[in-house]
């Protein structure tokens, strides 16, 4: 499609929204924003970057910040499976709230067991209402992996004693888009760890209706609020890659996009913890890093106010926005060698892919990776002394 018709297409679909009634006629996210002391200089400049993540044109940083503004138009409905609660507090517990958590504080939110006053009986028929009064309108986001099956009583919620997979596939039945936020919603997460008494499942397992992936643990507040720009803009869902995550948040590799990259290819590795090779800022691989096979933006993004991520504190990437990881990633602080696993690149082990494949690449084009560089033949650091 050409921009040009793209740029049309998302202003029509822009105006049809506007038509929509507003969650508080005396208040809009705007006047909200410039209430807690955002100018719309500071306001464009986000919605700037916001644009650059959805790789939309520049020109189109106007029509992200309409999308913004009317993102109180849609309802939506948040429903807390089997979790910490970990992935609504990173987007709202801040010690300066970013545009990205005024905007989802303000946006129509119709159901949140966090953030309403109800409780018990009101709580509850809050739900049932939401659902019947914007059947077929409203976005579902979902936190937490689902208790399924004969053991679904494991999660049982409210005065009806309803349990947490009755709830997810009533409202999922409705919906007009569905997120499955953070890794247990997406994959399972903790809750679907070996042996995964309660037989928690992924958002997706328990209903049969597309559902757009957006996994970490926690997941950056870009890629939640980022989702739901996108399902504004467009009214259809994202492109997805394998596992149904949006490719615009996690189409690359952290390794792809780690700040350590030059050191992973000049062979340079922190051995253990606390070296001279952790001083000087060397790769993490050694160490357990499990970037080359974990899909995330986490490098651009970043967490606590967008000051740090785990590989600039030190700590390589545990791999949490992949599914399974509880089993498949650990130990954390080890590298997987060898292991198969199942990647997008046909079943290669993490460090085939990182090493072997990578390799054999960098020395076609004549660069090459130092020897101590090769995955399978890591080397105790205390090997040889006396």
């Amino acid at each position: 499609m050409k921009t040009t018709d793209l740029f049309s297409r998302l202003s029509k679909r822009l105006s049809s929204l506007e038509k929509l009634p507003k969650l508080d006629d005396k208040k809009s996210i705007p006047s909200v924003l410039e209430e807690k002391g955002i100018n719309r200089r500071e306001f464009m400049k986000w919605a700037g970057a916001m644009t650059a993540m959805l790789a939309l044109p520049a020109n189109f940083t106007p029509l992200v910040a309409k999308a913004a503004e009317l993102s109180d138009r849609l309802p939506i409905i948040w429903l807390h499976m089997a979790e910490c609660t970990g992935c609504s507090e990173s987007l709202l517990r801040t010690d300066a709230p970013t545009i990205d958590s005024l905007i989802f504080d303000y946006i129509s939110l119709e159901y949140h067991e966090t953030l309403m006053a109800a409780a018990g009986w009101q709580a509850e028929h809050n739900l049932e209402s939401a659902i019947e009064r914007y059947k077929g309108q409203y976005i579902l986001m979902v936190e937490g992996g689902i208790p399924s099956g004969e053991n679904s009583f494991y999660l049982t919620i409210g005065g009806h004693g309803k349990t947490g997979e009755q709830n997810a596939k009533e409202a999922s039945e409705h919906a007009a888009a569905i997120f499955a936020i953070g890794t247990c919603s997406s994959f399972g997460g903790v809750q679907a760890a070996m042996p995964n008494p309660t037989g928690a499942v992924a958002l997706s397992k328990v209903t049969n209706k597309t559902v757009i992936n957006v996994p970490g643990c926690p997941p950056s507040e870009k890629n939640i609020v980022g989702t739901l720009l996108h399902f504004i803009l467009y009214g259809t869902l994202p492109a997805l890659d394998a596992y149904n995550r949006p490719k615009w948040a996690y189409g690359l590799r952290i390794h792809d996009l780690c700040e350590r990259r030059g050191r992973f290819d000049a062979g340079e590795f922190v051995e253990e913890f606390g070296d001279e090779g952790a001083k000087k800022g060397y790769c993490l691989y050694k160490v357990g890093c499990k970037g080359p096979y974990t899909f995330n933006n986490c490098s651009k993004n970043k967490f606590n106010s967008h000051m740090s991520w785990p590989i600039q504190a030190g700590h390589g990437c545990i791999g949490c926005s992949e599914p399974d990881f509880w089993d498949t990633m650990g130990p954390f602080e080890e590298p997987v060698a060898d292991r198969l696993y199942d990647t997008v690149f046909g079943g290669l082990g993490a460090d085939a892919t990182a090493d072997k494949i990578g390799v054999g690449l960098l020395t076609v084009t004549g660069i090459g990776i130092a020897a101590h560089a090769a995955i399978s033949k890591f080397k105790n650091p205390k090997e040889g002394e006396e």
